[in-house]
């Protein structure tokens, strides 16, 4: 019984036994889950007002690549498909001579991309405190890698360099920057 609920199980899932994917294989960030819960979250964000128009402004402060030149941050805890863990919402401005004057009088114009880190359950990624990390686009779509990954989940996991290898080395173990409230 178990082998014909494996078999139609990836059939359901994959469309066909070829492109069923062992859970070990299954890649460390972009599959169809993560874009998934990123889809659910932007929506989630929308309803809060932190993304999208309308969406409250904090007071802008000078930034750094890889996030931005001017960026805006906001934190709160959020309930997301059962469980509430906290949010850091990271609005990353662009452009030739930005200042932050221009972020507060037209943010839409400068707003190039959201990152987001959203702690989840305890078992999601214990090796990187469980965060989940996407990189949007200003319109709220899961931005890609080079070689055409969504970036969001465990982002670059394993990898050299990439939202976990960075956040890993923040100070008080927490992968937060600008605090230690998340050991």
């Amino acid at each position: 019984m178990k082998p014909v609920r494996t078999l139609l199980t990836a059939l359901i899932l994959g469309g066909s036994i070829g492109l069923a994917v062992p859970a070990s294989a299954e890649m460390a960030f972009g599959n169809r889950a993560d874009t998934e819960l990123a889809t659910s979250l932007w929506a989630l964000m929308e309803y809060k007002g932190l993304v999208g128009e309308g969406a409250v402004m904090t007071r802008p402060y000078k930034g750094m690549p890889p996030h931005g030149m001017i960026l805006e941050l906001i934190e709160m805890p959020v309930s997301l498909q059962g469980h509430t863990g906290p949010l850091i919402v990271k609005r990353n401005y662009g452009g030739d001579g930005i200042s932050v004057d221009d972020v507060i009088n037209d943010p839409g114009r400068y707003l190039q991309a959201v990152t987001v880190m959203l702690k989840r359950e305890p078992g999601y990624d214990p090796d990187n405190h469980d965060w989940f990390y996407v990189k949007y686009d200003a319109r709220g779509r899961v931005m890609k890698n080079p070689k055409g990954v969504p970036l969001a989940g465990r982002v670059a996991k394993g990898m050299q360099t990439g939202c976990i290898a960075c956040h890993g080395t923040a100070s008080g173990d927490d992968f937060v920057f600008n605090h230690d409230r998340y050991k």
